[in-house]
């Protein structure tokens, strides 16, 4: 049971920051079920693949309840999301099919660095000079095809890179956030339906999945966060977020830099 119960906090942890930040919370699911099924011994040398998996499933509920109190708010831009979507879907379907390729130690360093850069602009503050329109529909699609496939790689909900793509055209950043959040459903369902595709070849992974997905988790996860993925939703137009932002990106250094470590050695 006490699994059961760390999985339940993960995910009332994670929806929180969720909804509040317009992200998925694959930074910190992912590192964090990396190692609570190494400690399970699930996975073995798929461990990275089935924390991937699970989290972009898990990133399913937190989207689709984050996206919905945002847009209560009328903070989604629904232009940006039709455009968007058939890239991402394309995109982490495609990455999904590369990641199950590579191996956990390539994942593992590429993951921990792609957190690093996250981070280090939550921390500093990096945001791109907003002088730029948005593009064209043709070309909204072509750069979801990329944010999705970069997602689908760090199994994240796509708001560390659509977000500064928003704010770089002028987009409003509380309406980045929301529409952020909107955009991370269709990534994570491409993202989702690519790690059970290429799970279901394996015969080696444990009872319980369903390809690179971990079902005791991915219910607890859900439960976790039913409620505190809305809770960070409304806090974005409550509260000042930098304070917050600025100790997330400290947390995920920490996670990132464990993983690491834990890769070389």
């Amino acid at each position: 049971m006490e699994w059961y119960l760390a999985y339940l906090l993960l995910g009332a942890f994670v929806g929180f920051f969720a909804g509040l930040l317009g992200i998925g919370g694959g930074l910190v699911l992912v590192p964090v079920l990396s190692f609570l099924f190494e400690a399970q011994h699930l996975g073995g040398a798929q461990n990275l693949h089935l924390a991937l998996g699970t989290s972009m499933a898990a990133i399913l509920y937190t989207a689709a309840s984050s996206a919905y109190t945002h847009r209560a708010h009328g903070a989604v831009n629904m232009g940006i999301v039709r455009s968007m979507t058939p890239g991402l879907l394309v995109g982490t379907l495609l990455g999904t099919l590369f990641a199950s390729h590579v191996s956990q130690f390539y994942l593992a360093v590429f993951f921990a660095l792609f957190v690093y850069f996250v981070a280090a602009q939550m921390l500093f503050g990096f945001k791109p000079k907003a002088t730029r329109q948005l593009p064209g529909r043709a070309g909204l699609t072509l750069v979801g095809s990329g944010i999705g496939a970069i997602s689908s790689l760090v199994s994240i909900g796509g708001g560390t890179l659509s977000v500064p793509f928003m704010l770089w055209h002028n987009i409003p950043f509380k309406q980045a956030i929301g529409t952020s959040a909107a955009l991370g459903f269709p990534i994570a369902l491409g993202g989702t339906l690519g790690y059970v595709a290429t799970g279901l070849m394996l015969h080696s992974l444990p009872a319980g999945t369903l390809g690179f997905v971990y079902l005791p988790a991915l219910l607890m996860l859900a439960l976790g966060s039913a409620f505190t993925t809305t809770l960070g939703a409304k806090a974005t137009h409550r509260l000042p977020l930098e304070p917050l932002r600025r100790g997330f990106a400290i947390l995920l250094l920490v996670l990132a830099t464990r993983m690491l470590l834990k890769a070389f050695a």
